[in-house]
């Protein structure tokens, strides 16, 4: 008789026919497989076929109606989500299409992501405006946004002091006369320069013209250059008449000169009076007087003539003419020093001379002011030490036309009775201060005089050329081919 078929699992997979006779034992049927426990579920039960006779064939099954039974659809309910924020319901099943965590959107937490986005976006916002600004000013200082526009009208329309540091490219003249509004643009400058070499320093230009003119106008070596003074070696402080006639601007009037000058109707710049107050009033170290210096030009305070020969010879290009006179002494003044220490001079340095620092400065610029060839000068550093060694009074020429209204090489009576601080013909010792703007090669001949036991020294013509004497009588027969020559008439037979 046929045996009843087993009732099958859900979800089990069917089993193909097999080549043997079936079992004749009597089977209960399995349990039928339910949905999740305690979870409302629409029941339907799956019951076993009813049996069938045998066929004439053994063990044969029919595959399809073996296979007759269907799995039982387990229908789920909607699922509310729990009214705490971020936290699930584990005894609840979970919609396939709502895997993960189930978030409760409450006021607090929408305005806590507010606030994270609008924080996030001013952050990108300033990092966007960061890289755009020197994206943009990398590119223009490359020139790769500089356009080629250019001014028309040559005269301008106003005035305008520029400063172009030393050692400017063109390009970078361009970058700044751009800035200042002086040209339309760069390129235009570069073009109209065309690789001509210009120095920097401080211009006043006229403001919206063609870049041909900036050109012009910064070339022309004189006319629209400001601030630049130009010290030769000897010269002081104070401009002098000299015999001949002719005036001789000081230090002082230079810098005046350089620094005076009308910006669309306002003047500016120091006057000499102005530098005078200034050098005379104001305390040495705040004037940039180097260390070794102070006690000395502090003696004659109130005497703008103190600060005399602390300003070093050569072209000082870069005065601010907006400047006031005690910034620009102390600019010229500390620069001074530290030219000087390149030359040897310090408080730590040491020379052949036996003298101060201070006391070298001095005896320098009587060398300079005494003869004009270089090569003279360490043998007149010479005769300064052997005369200071003896207590012997140096009656140097130079340091009686200090004080002189008028400067002459054949000194007269008056000037020889002069009775200051300088005139070595009454005094004994070196001048109280430098005579004039001392030069690096008098400064070295002074820290390494030359040797020997000369006393006296003339200069003999007009080509310079100056005979040193061990003795007076010597000294007389050399000063005969100075009167023979014209170049002296006093004490001339």
């Amino acid at each position: 008789m046929a045996t009843p078929r087993r009732a099958r699992p859900q979800r089990i997979s069917p089993t193909p026919p097999v080549d043997h006779q079936l079992d004749t034992t009597p089977v209960d049927p399995a349990p039928v497989e339910t949905a999740q426990a305690d979870a409302p579920v629409t029941s339907r039960a799956t019951v076993a076929p009813e049996a069938y006779e045998a066929h004439d064939y053994q063990g044969a099954h029919d595959y399809q109606e073996a296979h007759d039974y269907q799995e039982a659809p387990v229908a789920l309910e909607s699922i509310e989500p729990d009214e705490s924020y971020d936290s699930i319901d584990h005894d609840q099943p979970i919609s396939p299409t709502r895997r993960g965590r189930v978030r409760t959107h409450t006021p607090e937490s929408r305005r806590r992501r507010r606030k994270r986005r609008t924080v996030l976006a001013a952050v990108i916002a300033i990092m966007l405006i960061a890289v755009v600004g020197v994206g943009y000013y990398g590119l223009r200082a490359a020139g790769m946004l500089d356009s080629r526009k250019d001014y028309t009208n040559a005269a301008g329309t106003g005035d305008v002091i520029v400063d172009i540091p030393q050692n400017s490219t063109l390009k970078d003249f361009g970058r700044i006369l751009t800035d200042d509004n002086v040209v339309g643009s760069q390129r235009a400058f570069i073009n109209a320069a065309d690789g001509q070499a210009i120095s920097g320093g401080y211009y006043k230009l006229r403001t919206e013209i063609p870049a041909s003119t900036a050109v012009q106008m910064l070339t022309d070596g004189t006319t629209h250059r400001v601030g630049r003074v130009v010290v030769p070696e000897g010269l002081q402080l104070d401009t002098k008449k000299g015999v001949d006639g002719k005036t001789t601007p000081g230090i002082f009037q230079k810098i005046s000169d350089a620094t005076s000058v009308t910006v669309n109707g306002q003047k500016i710049g120091v006057s000499v009076d102005d530098l005078q107050k200034a050098a005379a009033g104001t305390p040495a170290q705040q004037l940039g007087v180097p260390d070794w210096a102070v006690a000395d030009v502090e003696k004659l305070n109130g005497d703008h003539r103190r600060i005399e020969g602390l300003i070093a010879p050569g072209t000082w290009e870069t005065i601010d003419p907006h400047m006031s006179a005690t910034q620009i002494l102390q600019q010229l003044i500390s620069q001074s020093g530290q030219r000087f220490a390149q030359w040897g001079l310090s408080s730590e340095g040491s020379n052949d001379s036996g003298l101060t620092p201070y006391q070298t400065l001095v005896s320098a610029s009587v060398v300079e002011r005494e003869v004009t060839k270089p090569d003279d000068y360490a043998k007149v550093a010479r005769v300064i030490l052997n005369r200071l060694d003896k207590d012997q009074r140096l009656e140097m020429d130079s340091t009686a036309n200090y004080t002189a209204t008028v400067t002459n090489i054949d000194l007269d009576g008056e000037a020889y009775k002069s009775d200051n601080a300088w005139n070595t013909y009454q005094m004994k010792g070196l001048p109280a201060t430098p005579i004039g703007a001392v030069g690096e090669r008098a400064l070295e001949a002074t820290e390494h005089p030359e040797s020997g036991n000369w006393l006296y020294f003339v200069t003999v013509d007009r080509e310079g050329t100056t005979l040193f004497a061990d003795t007076f009588d010597e000294h007389k027969r050399n000063r005969e081919k100075a009167c023979d020559n014209k170049l002296l008439t006093t004490g001339c037979s």
